[in-house]
This record gives C-alpha cells, sequence and structure tokens, in this order.
C-alpha cells in the first residue's frame, strides 16, 4: 500500500506516524513559570540530536482537549525561562506519568496533581522529579517552528543518575527498565541482546509467546 499523506487528515497522518515510529522514548519535561508554578508533561516525539555538545530534541505540538489550539504550559515556560529538565519514565512511574498528562488550568502543578516529590536542580531553576532513575537539566538551544509543532532544542547541563545505575561509566539498562510509546500504548524494554546474534531467532520467538500469553 503506497499512501499520500496530502490526501489524508493530519489525525490519521499522525496515527501512521506514531504507529511506524516506535518505539519513542519518552522525555518527562519539568519546567517552571515565571511566577514559579511547576510543570510537568510528557513528550514522545524526543531524541537525541547532538553529541558534542550534547543536545536533546522535543517536539511539543499545541493544546489538546480542553486547551485545544493553545500554546502548551512546556513551551511557554521553556520560552520565558530558557530552561527544562527532561526526566526518564520508568515503570514503576507510569500512571503518575500519565495523570501529569491531563489537561490542567496554567496555574496547576503537575508535581503536586501526580504526587510527585521534586528536587532541586544545579543549573537550572526548574525542579528535577526526585524519584526519577535519570534527569537531565537543559538550557535552551533553539526552538523552531515546524507546522503546527515547535522544535525545542536544548543543551544539555547536568546528569542527575541514580548511584546503582551507575557502573563503569555507562547506565545499567536492565536496572533502568524505561517505557516506550507504541502509538496509542505504552511498551516495557524487557528484552536485551546484541549483534550478530546467532539465538536472535529464538529470543524473538520467545518474546512473540509471551505477548501472546498477555493478550
Amino acid at each position: 500500500m503506497i499512501i499520500d499523506p496530502k490526501e489524508l487528515s493530519p489525525r490519521d497522518t499522525y496515527k501512521l506516524l506514531i504507529g511506524s515510529v516506535v518505539p519513542r522514548p519518552i522525555a518527562w519535561v519539568s519546567t517552571l513559570s515565571k511566577s514559579g508554578v511547576r510543570n510537568l508533561a510528557p513528550y514522545s516525539f524526543f531524541n537525541v540530536v547532538s553529541r558534542n555538545p550534547p543536545m536533546l530534541g522535543i517536539s511539543i505540538g499545541e493544546g489538546t482537549g480542553t486547551r485545544k489550539g493553545t500554546v502548551k504550559d512546556t513551551l511557554t515556560n521553556i520560552r520565558e525561562t530558557g530552561e527544562f529538565v527532561v526526566n526518564i519514565v520508568t515503570s514503576s512511574m507510569a500512571n503518575e506519568m500519565a495523570k501529569s498528562a491531563e489537561t490542567l488550568p496554567p496555574e496547576a502543578d503537575e508535581f503536586d496533581y501526580a504526587d510527585l516529590p521534586s528536587a532541586p536542580c544545579e543549573a537550572v531553576a526548574a525542579p528535577r522529579i526526585a524519584e526519577a532513575p535519570v534527569s537531565m537539566e537543559c538550557k535552551l538551544h533553539d526552538i523552531i517552528p515546524l507546522g503546527s509543532d515547535h522544535l525545542v532544542i536544548g543543551e544539555m547541563v547536568r546528569f542527575h543518575i541514580k548511584d546503582d545505575l551507575y557502573e563503569n561509566g555507562r547506565i545499567n539498562l536492565a536496572k533502568l527498565a524505561p517505557i516506550g510509546r507504541l502509538a496509542g500504548n505504552y511498551s516495557l524494554v524487557e528484552t536485551l541482546f546484541s549483534l550478530p546474534n546467532e539465538d536472535l531467532g529464538e529470543i524473538i520467538k520467545r518474546d512473540v509467546e509471551d505477548l501472546d500469553k498477555r493478550e
């Protein structure tokens, strides 16, 4: 099947995009408004965009639900303060992440709403999630308008990594247990393997069988 996105509605194109580009990492972004209100929201249009200097990119769309057509608080806060923090989401924090994604008024504090303790950062005023396994403090580099969205690029200026995850200069991914976005669902990174791998067929077969059992 060949599909021209120009012949689809933006929503239908979006559905195909989020079902094709998977799994996507999730940036749980914390910011602080000019008036001091803490904000927290997850974004799955997220990735590393530069190694040297280290930079992260997050695509932020317009508001949804009752705030459809408005600018999201995350983008407003980053524009006004030039700072944000990317927190990594694990399965143990997934419900709190979903709660922080609900549509709330600008004066609402998502940390309080999701019952999440915060912790101070070193180089930015925005708070981080105290229990996040990894948090990355960022200074705004650029905001690039892209159609209906805005690509926010930040230079990462501090790592906060839980001690039990840090091993010989690397992060133990098995202990991290991050979750990813799959269209409207989520995935848990459960199987790690290196390539080439003669047992890859068996690994895939086992994972498929486990998935069938869950369904």
